[in-house]
């Protein structure tokens, strides 16, 4: 009971928020809200033992589509974020069926390759992306109102949390955490290991797809350094490590812990952000594996 008591006086605190703090804390949250949703979909493919770096390719993708539906096909912006989130779901449907044959590092890397290649074809593809200049829109969603952004961020980011938990909750999490601990004890199973990768890979990206898309439409732009920027991988990368992975609390932890620290530090060093959150990522894998959410829930059973 008191657990279902705090989830609604949570979902009651962030609904009214915008109403009793003033613009830059509105986007503050907003910003925290979409970095936690990249988070979350970062750990749920980490639950199948598989180190994605494709978070900000498929975010810049789903900005891209969003946009360009918005601009050259007069969808209207809501639709736009569905859009982006099929796009980046087909996108990584074809790119699954050729890459999730790999493991480990060789993954990882070629999720890190994907982000370059996006970047140089929305470089180049100047008449659909608009090169190097980019894209703007003619209006932001909602005509720029932030407190009906950070509501619709707040549904998606609701959203996102609700996916995490069935993969947390369901015979899904079976599925992947067995993948995760041993591909051949999980086959031997019964488990379709290749089914079930590219089911998460292709939701996790549509989350990142409609971020991106969400994101464009707040800001009206996408150009191809700002809208693939390493900053929408490193982040949320360590915000889920900080807060704790394999969970879906521990990137929510981590997301607000370093979302108020990611803003002080961009006022103190604008241009130097990402070093401090390199840093953070290798002391925390040093010092704090099971990041804090993880440690605290270690240390409440060990008592």
């Amino acid at each position: 009971m008191r657990k279902v008591l705090l989830i609604i006086g949570i979902l009651v605190f962030i609904t009214f928020l915008p109403i009793f703090v003033d613009m830059y804390l509105i986007h503050v949250a907003s910003s925290i809200m979409l970095f936690m949703c990249l988070a979350l979909s970062w750990d749920m493919m980490l639950r199948t033992g598989q180190l994605s770096f494709g978070t900000a390719g498929f975010f810049g993708l789903g900005a891209y589509a969003a946009v360009i539906a918005v601009d050259d096909f007069a969808i209207t912006p809501i639709m736009s974020i569905f859009i982006g989130a099929v796009f980046a779901a087909i996108v990584a449907l074809g790119v699954g069926i050729a890459v999730l044959k790999l493991r480990e590092m060789y993954f990882a890397i070629t999720t890190l390759a994907l982000t370059s290649v996006f970047l140089v074809l929305a470089r180049n593809l100047s008449d659909l992306t608009g090169g190097a200049a980019g894209k703007v829109l003619f209006n932001a969603i909602f005509d720029g109102d932030p407190k009906k952004t950070y509501w619709l961020i707040m549904v998606f980011t609701l959203l996102v949390i609700g996916i995490s938990e069935i993969f947390q909750r369901t015979r899904i999490r079976y599925a992947i955490s067995s993948i995760r601990n041993d591909e051949l004890v999980a086959k031997s199973s019964g488990i379709n290991i290749f089914k079930y990768l590219l089911f998460v890979f292709i939701v996790t990206s549509a989350i990142q797809g409609a971020a991106g898309a969400i994101y464009a439409q707040q800001y009206a732009f996408v150009e191809p350094e700002s809208t693939f920027s390493a900053n929408f991988l490193l982040l949320p990368i360590a915000m889920a490590l900080v807060g704790g992975i394999h969970s879906t609390l521990g990137p929510i932890v981590g997301a607000i812990i370093l979302g108020f620290a990611s803003e002080y530090l961009k006022l103190l060093m604008p241009y130097g952000h990402l070093i401090i959150y390199g840093i953070i990522i290798i002391l925390v894998i040093i010092f704090l594996r099971k990041g804090v959410y993880g440690t605290i829930v270690d240390k409440i059973r060990s008592n």
